[in-house]
């Protein structure tokens, strides 16, 4: 059965770049519908599980006050918060991509990173300030660090929240279990989008569509073919929904793939997450991104990487795969009681899975693996450590000589009972591999051509992200490029019907 219905712009997606996009299409008089692949209890993508940490760059703490408007004098006067300029963030960016990123999409994240938060504090998003994972007290001031210092209230979840009252606030449609097949052209412009709905066929007439239904991490053979085979075996910390069906519709109507497509974005999780993320334990609840301040140990007793080579925020995102490189795509975060205070929240929870000990023999019987080359690799890494002030804010210098990894920085020996051990895998969040759109959020075609009334964001533009990842800085681009596209689609789609 095939049925029609007309819309200005399709927005495909329901998470924060699909809903920052439609917001500003609305914005912009377009008649705007939304599409959910999941059902209403399920909706929001990978945005619903995020810890809702942001990257922006700022001038100072009065410019962070604009966008946390609540925020009271008094509270004001104890925070030092050094400036984060588009310069650092820019930096960062290039620093942890190995210059790959495209430095026009790059660019563009940045530059408009505040005016877009500015814009979502105006759409009724609530921001804090990320005391917990970001901040340090010292001499009764509050102390931020990390270019990190802002976050969604009530993490993912009330991210979602807040703009699907928006949405529903300012009159957008939006179509729940309705999974977007086929993108309808005709002379490289878009005319309409087929979706599959209560085991029908619909197709929908509209001049823009804007694909923001993350990338194909939830797909195990688009994983396995462009990632590898061993990422076959990676936990999805999102939603099941993004199985790369807005990737492949585009290929198919001539879009250009881009951006680093066997490259993702994976961090060590707690080994006994669920295979993908439960809507019924919201926020990051899984992760394990203490690391910094311990040691990773893999099945056969060893270490694998330089635990202390940068901030968690610089490296986390790229750790997860060296983790599920280890046999038994797995490995061990171990501890001892000088650190196990300062672990953070997540480390608490009863989610976690641990297994704790009163010395290290007892410790390696409990984690199952060989005994002997587990305490030498601890006694040669103590033998390894050097003196020096311990002081896990700040890169410290505190670091190891003579073994390999070394540890750069945060290195204390692991002396102190009880000693405690996270088994860990791999979780997946997305993958780096896209679509090539340009600075207007269009889909470009292999000649370099925007395809007529095609645009993209989220997890779908390629060409930002290589090899790594500056923490909260995804959740700002689909942000950025929604807006965007959500503006160019309304425009081009007035633009179509003579409309100024």
């Amino acid at each position: 059965m095939n049925r029609t219905k007309n819309y200005d712009v399709v927005v495909v997606g329901a998470g924060n770049a699909a809903m920052c996009a439609a917001i500003a299409a609305k914005e912009k008089g377009a008649d705007v519908l939304v599409l959910e692949r999941g059902p209403a209890e399920k909706r929001g993508g990978n945005s619903f599980f995020t810890d809702g940490a942001i990257r922006v760059a700022y001038d100072n703490l009065d410019a962070i006050r604009k966008i946390i408007p609540d925020l009271r004098d008094e509270e004001a006067e104890k925070i030092v918060m050094p400036e984060y300029t588009q310069s650092d963030f820019y930096d960062d960016l290039m620093r942890v991509t190995e210059g790959k990123s495209d430095p026009d999409l790059a660019n563009q994240l940045i530059s408009k990173s505040f005016e877009t938060l500015l814009w979502m504090s105006q759409q009724g998003i609530k921001f804090e300030l990320n005391v917990e994972n970001q901040s340090f007290e010292q001499d009764g001031k509050r102390h931020f660090w990390g270019g990190l210092p802002i976050k969604t209230e009530d993490k993912g979840v009330g991210l979602i929240k807040s703009l699907f009252q928006r949405a529903e606030e300012i009159g957008i449609d939006l179509w729940y279990n309705s999974r977007a097949t086929q993108l309808v052209t005709v002379n490289d412009r878009i005319t309409g989008i087929n979706i599959e709905q209560d085991g029908e066929i619909l197709t929908i007439s509209t001049s823009s569509v804007i694909l923001a239904c993350g990338s194909f991490e939830a797909n195990k053979k688009m994983r396995s073919e462009h990632l590898g085979e061993e990422w076959e075996a990676a936990i999805v910390r999102g939603t099941e929904f993004n199985t790369g069906d807005g990737i492949t519709m585009a290929l198919a109507v001539g879009a250009q793939r881009y951006g680093e497509w066997n490259g993702c974005h994976s961090i060590g999780t707690d080994y006994n997450a669920p295979k993908f993320g439960d809507f019924n334990k919201p926020g990051d609840i899984f992760k394990k991104s203490s690391f910094p301040l311990g040691l990773l140990i893999n099945q056969e007793g060893k270490r694998f990487v330089d635990e202390g080579a940068d901030f968690r925020n610089y490296t986390y995102a790229k750790y997860g795969r060296e983790v599920l490189k280890q046999p038994g795509h797995s490995a061990f975060q171990l501890f001892d009681a000088q650190v196990r205070p300062m672990l953070r929240k997540e480390y608490n929870l009863e989610e976690a899975t641990y297994i704790q000990a009163d010395s290290l023999e007892e410790l390696a019987e409990k984690m199952s693996i060989d005994k002997e080359p587990f305490l030498k690799t601890i006694t040669d890494y103590n033998t390894a450590v050097q003196e020096g002030d311990y002081n896990p804010t700040i890169k410290d210098g505190k670091g190891t000589v003579g073994i390999a990894p070394p540890k750069t920085n945060w290195a204390l020996r692991i002396d102190q009972a009880p000693f405690y051990a996270y088994p860990v895998t791999c979780g997946i969040t997305f993958a780096f591999g896209g679509l090539h759109v340009n600075e207007n959020g269009e889909v470009l075609n292999y000649e370099g051509s925007p395809i007529g009334g095609l645009y993209a964001a989220g997890e779908m533009v390629g060409g930002i992200f290589y090899k790594n990842y500056p923490g909260g800085s995804g959740l700002m681009s689909g942000a950025v490029f929604g807006k965007i596209s959500g503006t160019s689609a309304a425009k081009f789609s007035k633009s179509k019907l003579g409309i100024s």
